[in-house]
């Protein structure tokens, strides 16, 4: 199936028309995600990131509903309660800019135009935006010590934590400007981020830190099909919603088309992402384990150079707490 951006939006629209003619509770709907942007689709697939608003409390957080095997809509439920405080909005590290950046498909009461037009109002204020990128490199730093503080032969949960380390830290330095990266454009967006802040360097040193220089096309292909095995081995009934079975073409085709692109490398950040999100919800003793073990000894972000990395995270996250300071003088914070 030919996909392209209007089509997305078609289906967006029809999406909210028959979810609001079936639930009376939702208040607003509103998109965000790749599909504001003109090229939402990697590997001719895409996801269509919908937010409802709804007047009571949800039963559920966030579902998948499947379009065809290239196309997802990605619903997250809110209560209303949780836009109640524009203020808070504005310096909340991720639903400030989504709410600021969004385009609001359905609010009748004009309830959200009200939240966005507060929200837009002072959030590219020195103040609120080194509130938020703050909150990104505390968090970051947060759970670096956790994990220097303890060392120990890293488990899942380490790698885990440690990629979650590296997401708020990089999302620290795409808060100057207002953005959020995201899980299959991550590396592919982080060179421009870092460029605008005058530290292009900072794309080279995270890819350090998830050791693409161990890394090369065989052994990536070959992680890839290791990956796959993984992913077929989920049960339905175990996984969360980001790995449900209706995003497998989704992570599987980008996957493929940034291997074959010209920086083949930041396909690492989405594969070993996932990867070890999937270990860590297969049983303790399922063999596809051992494949992501040995790619994580490769890398380093498993096993015995695991501690050196935990180092070079610290190093790179002085730098990056250095940036804000210095941002933040430079802009009388």
């Amino acid at each position: 199936m030919r996909i392209n951006r209007a089509m997305l939006l078609r289906l967006a629209h029809d999406a909210v028309e028959k979810s609001v003619a079936e639930d009376r509770t939702i208040m607003a709907i509103y998109l965000q995600g790749s599909l504001l942007g003109e090229s939402p689709l990697i590997g001719n697939t895409a996801d269509i990131d919908l937010f409802f608003i709804h007047s009571d409390e949800v039963p559920v957080e966030r579902e998948i509903v499947r379009i065809s095997d290239e196309v997802h809509l990605d619903i997250s439920h809110h209560s209303h309660q949780l836009y109640r405080q524009p203020r808070e909005l504005r310096v909340h590290p991720w639903l400030g800019p989504a709410v600021y950046g969004c385009k609001i498909l359905h609010d009748p009461q004009h309830f959200l135009d009200f939240v966005q037009a507060s929200v837009r109002g002072q959030f590219n204020t020195p103040s609120n935006v080194m509130n938020r990128v703050q909150k990104q490199a505390t968090h970051a730093r947060q759970m670096w010590r956790f994990l220097y503080d303890d060392p120990h032969p890293p488990a899942t949960k380490d790698a885990v934590l440690y990629m979650r380390t590296l997401e708020h830290a990089a999302n620290a330095i795409a808060g100057i400007n207002g953005r959020n990266l995201t899980e299959r454009r991550f590396l592919v967006d982080f060179p421009q981020v870092a460029e605008e802040v005058g530290r292009p360097g900072l794309y080279n040193g995270f890819l350090g830190l998830l050791g693409a220089a161990s890394m090369d096309m065989a052994k990536l292909n070959g992680w890839f099909e290791e990956w796959r095995i993984a992913y077929g081995a989920l049960r339905d009934d175990q996984v969360p919603m980001r790995l449900h079975r209706y995003r497998l073409f989704y992570y599987e085709r980008a996957i493929q088309a940034l291997l074959g692109s010209r920086s083949p490398q930041d396909v690492l950040w989405p594969l070993w992402h996932t990867w070890t999100h999937i270990i860590g919800v297969l049983p303790a003793q399922a063999e596809q384990r051992l494949a992501w073990q040995a790619a994580g000894e490769q890398l380093g972000l498993l096993g015995e150079a695991f501690g050196e990395r935990i180092d070079a995270l610290d190093a790179y996250l002085d730098q990056v707490e250095e940036l804000l300071e210095t941002w933040g003088r430079n802009n009388g914070v």
